[in-house]
């Protein structure tokens, strides 16, 4: 299965994310800041990314804007995790090159079947 980096800075989510996803045969690497989840990418180098947008020392549009800036990066596909629904928040999202963008609260087999689509894009 796929390496999905998971960057989510809430307790609750991260660990029912985690559990969820692992059981899927998933391997899940976490990180609950955004200069964790950089430094996780370019250590670890993910399949998938999960970005909360709202994280602390560094936003998900910060860390999303980084990762496909850079080349070696870019390729990566990104789901941004997000309690702001509105359509400009969604929209910034998929402009600043997220693969999707899911808003708060969510179903697991929703969130699973995006992860799916956006690891499928990548075979």
């Amino acid at each position: 299965m796929a390496k999905i980096l998971l960057a989510e800075d809430e307790p609750s989510l991260y660990k029912l994310l985690e559990y969820r996803l692992s059981k899927l045969g998933h391997e899940i690497l976490l990180a609950t800041d955004g200069e964790k989840a950089l430094a996780l990418v370019e250590s670890d180098r993910p399949d998938l990314v999960l970005l909360d947008v709202m994280m602390p020392v560094m936003g998900g549009f910060q860390v999303l804007r980084k990762l496909k800036e850079d080349e070696s990066t870019n390729s990566i596909p990104v789901i941004m995790l997000s309690a702001k629904g509105q359509q400009k928040d969604i929209w910034a999202g998929i402009d600043h090159g997220a693969f999707d963008y899911i808003t708060k609260p969510f179903s697991i087999p929703n969130l699973v079947d995006r992860i799916n689509k956006a690891l499928s894009s990548i075979e």
